[in-house]
């Protein structure tokens, strides 16, 4: 159920949690609790990939109604109240109903959509994301990166310029940070915008990987680099954060992908291993369209 607040107490939150158990007549481990009372948490995230979410907020979060409306849960049903105490009157209506209703105090809501499909997201559709000035990886092969990077619910990780990674790793690390680094503007607000549309507030953006950035940054496990001519520098930057992590490195560069070996044997990192991925689909006309083929290093000094 995560941390406890002064808002909402442990008694308070399972006496909650019994409360709509008995009124959707099934078991408590049937939903999903989240607490943001004062925190930012991926509640769009969470609504849209479970069946039943009962929430827990306070005035940090007064637009929360209009946020759902705006992600698209406007025929959802909700079920909400005021106040901590489980004997507070509890109302019933669809989210689109209650928009402009601002959250003012302690308020409790189960969201519910019985068709939500409640599944483990990867490889999210490219056209789903911002119309920026980014070229997304395919799908396909994202789905493969996520695979590789096994990003945990609690997880740290740095994303160097791979906003689609950034977004479902975020999602997945619901209770961890994503650091995103984006060195330029238009990068930086193609990433913001998609941040926005997503709903993850578990992501820090920064410039670069220089000390001054990463000085303000939690600890990373991981890191997932798109390849270029910085590549030593940024490998050694984020062994200064962290001496124990793993790599995942991204390149269409034959030159760079030559001269990872050498890199990796300097800095110390282990366990090479490189995996060339191809997808081909069919165009229009049924015929066959190669998309670039990347080489994906992996290395750890675990």
């Amino acid at each position: 159920m995560g941390e406890v607040t002064k808002t909402f107490s442990n008694d308070s939150i399972l006496a909650w949690m019994g409360l709509f158990s008995d009124k959707m007549n099934v078991g408590p481990e049937k939903f999903k609790v989240i607490n943001v009372c004062g925190k930012q948490k991926n509640v769009i995230p969470t609504i849209d990939t479970h069946k039943r979410v009962i929430i827990f907020a306070d005035e940090s979060h007064s637009e929360l109604f209009y946020e759902f409306w705006e992600a698209g849960f406007g025929e959802y049903d909700i079920w909400y109240a005021e106040g901590t105490d489980v004997s507070a009157e509890v109302k019933q209506d669809k989210i689109k109903n209650i928009i402009k209703k601002k959250i003012t105090g302690p308020t409790v809501m189960l969201v519910v959509n019985e068709n939500t499909r409640e599944s483990y997201r990867i490889g999210i559709k490219n056209e789903n994301f911002s119309k920026g000035p980014i070229h997304y990886v395919g799908n396909e092969i994202r789905a493969v990166i996520m695979s590789m990077l096994g990003i945990d619910e609690h997880d740290t990780a740095v994303i160097v310029s791979g906003e689609s990674i950034v977004i479902e790793a975020a999602i997945n690390a619901s209770e961890g940070t994503i650091i995103a680094v984006e060195n330029s503007e238009a990068a930086k607000a193609s990433m913001e915008e998609n941040v926005d549309k997503f709903g993850v507030t578990n992501v820090q953006i920064i410039p670069d990987l220089s000390s001054e950035s990463l000085a303000d940054i939690p600890v990373p496990r991981i890191a997932f680099i798109v390849a270029t001519k910085n590549l030593e520098e940024d490998i050694r930057n984020l062994l200064t954060k962290n001496p124990h992590m793993q790599f995942v490195v991204y390149t269409l560069e034959l030159d760079i992908m030559a001269g990872i070996k050498n890199i990796f044997k300097t800095y110390g990192i282990k366990n090479m291993e490189v995996t060339q991925i191809t997808v081909s689909k069919t165009d229009k006309r049924s015929v066959f369209v190669t998309q670039p083929s990347p080489w994906l290093i992996e290395g750890d000094t675990l």
